[in-house]
């Protein structure tokens, strides 16, 4: 027996599609980087409301996330589900577009897009959100039971119907979980489309400091100390310095959509920025061992315990970053963002 609706919830205007969502977005160009970054986060949000559905039980005519995929002819084929708390974490969307659209308008499509929500802060949800949240900081996403439930559905995608055809997408969490993939597959010569929303970069907050030279300078310090350790632990461990692990990964170009004002996603700005900067002086050579590592796992390495390779290290990038002015940080971390209209952006392609 279905127990009825939660009573003296209302649910939030973010949630509305039609109060929040980019009803602007009428007709969808593909090969417009717009438009695919409005759509993708769109699906994201379908994957939040979908808990919040779960959660408050909508369901029918009061359940509020269907046209989050709709309105852009998507369907939802499966939802992915935690097995530690039976939370709704992902979602497997198939485009299915009306037989009236022209052809040219959907150059570029996906077939099926795997979207991922980041953390929820309700209590049916939280404690097992920031038990995830508590793993990557840690490196340890890929250990959990989430992560094997998300990769082996993308596995399966994929073995059907093609990488290139299928898309990733994520928010926060859902973010580095959709990297965590994106890295995994790439590994192993397939290369997804993953947009990525807010991916969270574990560092100290330098793209923060407001004085240029003092940045500067820090990333530097920062730089040689880690190429220098990187150097002499592959000589303790005799590994050729020739050996490159970012060259197999290179080939994937995930799109990260960043804002400055949030703390979390915002040091992808000065990661590929001071790449750019070591190159520019000469020091490129020094800044493509850095760059492959943190100095935390080469400390780890010194003591002689292992440490699982940093999430946020990638070698390439299609960066997109937000400079409209956020009014505070759930607006800056927020999904809901990426969709508006008239927004302030810089975008930069960064390839190893």
């Amino acid at each position: 027996m279905t127990p009825p609706p939660i009573l003296g919830i209302m649910a939030s205007e973010r949630e509305y599609f039609d109060r929040s969502g980019p009803l602007h977005l009428t007709h969808v160009e593909w090969d417009n980087a717009y438009h695919r970054k409005s759509v993708a986060a769109s699906l994201v949000q379908g994957v939040y409301v979908l808990e919040k559905d779960r959660q408050e039980r909508r369901e029918g005519p009061n359940a509020l996330a269907l046209p989050w995929w709709t309105f852009f002819h998507f369907q939802l084929l499966c939802t992915l589900v935690d097995d530690v708390d039976s939370s709704i974490f992902g979602a497997i969307y198939e485009f299915k577009p009306p037989t009236s659209m022209r052809n040219d308008t959907l150059h570029g499509s996906p077939c099926y897009v795997i979207a991922f929500r980041g953390t929820v802060t309700k209590a049916d949800s939280v404690s097992r959100d920031i038990e995830l949240d508590i793993h990557f900081v840690r490196n340890g996403l890929h250990q959990t039971s989430r992560f094997e439930i998300a990769i082996q559905a993308v596995r399966n995608m994929v073995a059907t119907v093609g990488g290139s055809n299928t898309w990733l997408a994520g928010h926060s969490l859902g973010s580095a979980m959709a990297m965590l993939i994106g890295k995994t597959m790439a590994k192993t010569g397939i290369f997804i489309p993953s947009l990525l929303f807010n991916s969270p970069y574990v560092s100290a907050p330098i793209e923060r400091i407001k004085d240029k030279k003092l940045k500067h300078g820090l990333r530097f310090a920062g730089s040689v100390v880690t190429a220098g350790l990187a150097i002499a632990m592959k000589a303790k461990q005799k590994k050729s310095l020739s050996f490159d692990p970012f060259t197999a990964l290179s080939a994937w170009v995930p799109c990260l959509f960043v804002n400055p004002s949030d703390p979390i996603c915002c040091e992808y700005i000065g990661y590929f920025e001071h790449r750019t900067k070591m190159e520019k002086i000469g020091a490129g050579s020094i800044e493509k061992l850095a760059t492959q590592t943190s100095l935390g796992c080469l400390l780890m390495g010194a003591l002689g315990k292992e440490s699982d390779e940093p999430l946020h290290l990638i070698p390439s990038a299609s960066l997109t970053v937000n400079r409209t002015p956020s009014g505070d940080f759930k607006e800056a971390h927020g999904i809901h963002q990426w969709w508006k209209p008239d927004l302030c952006l810089e975008s930069k392609l960064y390839q190893y």
